[in-house]
């Protein structure tokens, strides 16, 4: 598909700009990770903290066996 000559320059400036190495953004994200940590009002689950897990009732306590009912 042939394009405009405008439309090349364009994206290929954009490509350009848009370009960032995989190792900056890793940097960022480590950052940005350290400024969510420090945020004592953060909602959600902290980090270092495990889930409880859901008790398993016994089986005669979940109800009657479908095959003593009627």
């Amino acid at each position: 598909m042939k394009h405009s000559e405008e439309y090349q320059k364009f994206t290929n400036l954009v490509d350009n700009l848009l370009t960032v190495s995989h190792e900056e953004m890793m940097q960022r994200e480590a950052e940005y990770r350290k400024q969510v940590e420090a945020n004592p009002k953060r909602r959600g689950p902290k980090p270092g903290t495990k889930r409880k897990p859901k008790a398993v009732m016994p089986p005669s306590a979940s109800g009657p066996e479908p095959s003593d009912i009627g």
